[in-house]
This record gives C-alpha cells, structure tokens and sequence, in this order.
C-alpha cells in the first residue's frame, strides 16, 4: 500500500525528466504528504499540464466526501471490477508526482512501535505513481478533483514490510499509461512490481509516523 509519500524535488527536476507543461504556483516541496491532502498529477496527455488534486478518490455517484478517506489505494487486480475505480480505468488515468514514499514493519526489538523506512530512486530521479482521478459536484460548493494511487504486489524489498507497493511507471509507460488509445490488456501489463535493484530503502525519524510532521526531519537516515 501507499500511506504517506513525498514530492520535494524541485519543478525543473520535474521538467526536465517529464517534459511536463507547467507546474501550479501552488506547488510546494513536502515531506510528508498525507491522506486528503493536495497531491500533484497529469491528467491529460496532450497538455502535460501539473494540476492539484485530492488524494483519497471520491466516486462522482458519492453522497459524502468521507469516502475519500477510505479509497487512497486501488489494487491493480480489481480496477476493471469495482464500482469506484473501473470508470475512471477506462477514462481518466493520470501521474501522481512523487520523489519516495514510507513503509513501516513493527520494531522487531519488540516494543510494539512502528518503524517506517524510507523508499526512493537509486538514481535519485523523480518517481511517477499509476493514479486514477474523479471529478465528484457537492450539493453547494466547486466541484472536487480526487485521485487515487494504484497498487501491486510488492517486490523483495518492499515485501518485509507490506505484501503491497505502489505502482511506479516510468520511460514509455508513462505515455501508455496515459494515452486514451491504451487498450485494457496493454494497461494490466504495466501493473506490476517495480524492480527492486532499481529501488533504495533506509530507516527515518519515527516522527513521520505523526501525519502533521513535516521538513526534511522526516527523511533524514538514522544513524
């Protein structure tokens, strides 16, 4: 699964691996992005264009914005069957921009604590999740944008903490993953693990177990 992640490298880090069209002002570097809060997506695969939405999807049939609290992941196994995600499958894929994201295992010295480690890049370069958006109208107010992250089953790495990874594209696959052309079985073969030599991980700050932390604190190793 995907809980918390991070987006701290700079826009043209960004533009320079995606070739994106043009990120918010609002954009801020975080350390520790959490449930319901903005994440930053493409969601169109001509503009490129980086705009924000809310992490936690609220189905556009939904009565209540709480739901989103409760679809921040989607397993990849089940898009095209579940009544929240398979209209989005179809129609609205996106990127969900990140630089890492956290894992936790419970201490194994037994004090019953969670320890979370830290998940990036061997090469240091941004990441991109496979995300799906909604767009959900309240009964007074703007209209919501919402998105969830996909997962897959983890790799060897990741696995001593959960069975479950986020999905990273990258290369080609963003394109594809993005191209309303893709067909549906083209799409489930870029759903899969990342490989785990690609991948680094090393233990942070339990601070970032606190959803209101925030700072570089939050991915500093320990030593």
């Amino acid at each position: 699964m995907c809980g918390r992640f991070t987006l701290i490298l700079e826009p043209g880090d960004f533009n320079d691996e995606f070739d994106l069209g043009g990120i918010p002002d609002s954009y801020l570097p975080r350390y520790n992005i959490a449930p319901t809060q903005p994440i930053a997506m493409v969601s169109d695969a001509k503009t490129k264009r980086v705009e924000m939405f809310r992490w936690g999807l609220i189905p556009s049939w939904s009565k209540d914005i709480s739901i989103g609290a409760k679809l921040i992941n989607a397993r990849a196994e089940t898009l095209s069957e579940k009544p929240s995600f398979r209209s989005a499958y179809k129609t609205r894929r996106g990127l969900i921009l990140a630089s890492g994201f956290f894992e936790w295992r419970i201490d194994p010295q037994g004090s019953g604590r969670k320890e979370p480690v830290y998940i990036h890049l061997t090469d240091g370069k941004p990441m991109t999740f496979a995300g799906l958006w909604e767009e959900w109208h309240p009964a007074q107010g703007d209209a919501i944008r919402s998105a969830v992250i996909i997962t897959t089953q983890s790799n060897q790495l990741i696995s001593p903490f959960h069975d479950r990874m986020p999905v990273i594209l990258s290369g080609d696959s963003r394109k594809s993953w993005l191209d309303p052309a893709s067909s549906p079985e083209f799409l489930s073969s870029l759903l899969v693990p990342y490989p785990m030599d690609e991948l680094h991980l090393y233990p942070v700050n339990r601070m970032v177990n606190n959803p209101s932390s925030e700072g570089a604190g939050c991915i500093q190793p320990l030593t």
